[in-house]
């Protein structure tokens, strides 16, 4: 249980409507990050059709961002889609937090700084993240990345864009995903009382994200309320999810978005992928963008590592059963 004091705390920052602009200045605040001037990144862009998705690549090392740059060495990488309901922040605002991600797990980041909501709705920042991984996936970006060794993640509204982005891979069949990292990921379309899942209710006030807060980052992202029903709006919608990526889900005890994450993991299961879920005890949403000290982030980061350790030593094995035939 959380202290009452914390409870406090949350229940009065737990307040009422979005207000674009205003969330969005409030986002803002992380620009004045002073240590952003240190962190090894380098822009660049991709294009879905003619308009120019800007990516910010973030290197573990110095070492590794010369190497990169020198040798093209395919070295791991995680693509990465920003949280903030797809109305707020950017990559400017998750600099510390992709930063401290390529540390933390030694592979680049590359951030895309898709197009937001109100003034661009579904599926339009989808597609820039769809651009993004496409380019990634087949070789059309600076760096020679070997699509074996991309891992997509995205935290929140984020979480949304990387499982549907996999999805949509997985339809259209111009790349294969073969990990996502799914971090308190939104994948429903209702957080009304009419919502299935007793975490909407439970954790729905007083714990930074709300239920009303969540449904009107809904209305702001849809084009219409036919979107509600598109499963690349609300990925758990999806009725067939055979063939999908090996996956990672870490949600948050104190999160309305919990229930949707974990159930969506167990289909995922059901239909025969393989699937790891991990519950951060005491955890709110949005815990993993305050900060690397925080013991909920550096549990997380424990979960990603053994992911991904285990999915590249099941690639090696493979990789070497297929030189022995």
């Amino acid at each position: 249980m959380l202290p009452k004091t914390m409870r406090a705390v949350l229940q009065a920052l737990s307040f009422g409507n979005i207000e674009v602009e205003a969330s969005r200045r409030l986002a803002d605040l992380k620009k004045l990050d002073p240590m952003r001037i240190l962190f090894k990144k380098l822009d660049a862009q991709v294009y879905n059709g003619d308009y120019r998705v800007p990516i910010r690549l973030y290197f573990p090392s110095e070492e590794a961002m010369q190497e990169e740059i020198k040798e093209r060495s395919g070295v791991p990488m995680v693509l990465f889609f920003h949280g903030g309901g797809w109305v707020t922040e950017s990559i400017e605002n998750y600099d510390r937090v992709c930063a401290r991600m390529a540390q933390s797990l030694g592979q680049i980041v590359a951030s895309v700084e898709y197009r937001l909501a109100p003034e661009h709705r579904f599926p339009t920042g989808l597609e820039d993240c769809y651009a993004a991984a496409k380019a990634l996936y087949t070789n059309r970006f600076l760096m020679n990345v070997d699509p074996e060794k991309i891992t997509v993640m995205g935290d929140s509204a984020g979480g949304n864009l990387a499982a549907a982005v996999c999805m949509m891979a997985r339809d259209r069949k111009e790349f294969a995903v073969k990990r996502q990292i799914l971090i308190y990921p939104a994948l429903n379309n209702c957080y009304t009382e009419e919502s299935p899942y007793p975490s909407v209710k439970e954790n729905g006030d007083g714990y930074l994200l709300t239920a009303v807060k969540m449904e009107d980052y809904l209305n702001l992202y849809e084009s219409g309320p036919e979107d509600r029903q598109n499963p690349y709006f609300a990925p758990i919608l999806q009725t067939n999810l055979e063939d999908m990526p090996d996956t990672l889900i870490l949600t948050a005890e104190l999160d309305p978005l919990r229930d949707e994450g974990e159930a969506y993991g167990e289909r995922l299961r059901e239909a025969g992928n393989f699937v790891e879920v991990h519950r951060i005890k005491d955890a709110f949403h949005g815990f993993f963008a305050l900060g690397i000290k925080l013991l909920h982030v550096q549990e997380s980061f424990g979960y990603m590592n053994s992911f991904l350790e285990e999915m590249t030593e099941e690639c090696q094995d493979l990789d070497i059963q297929s030189g022995e035939n």
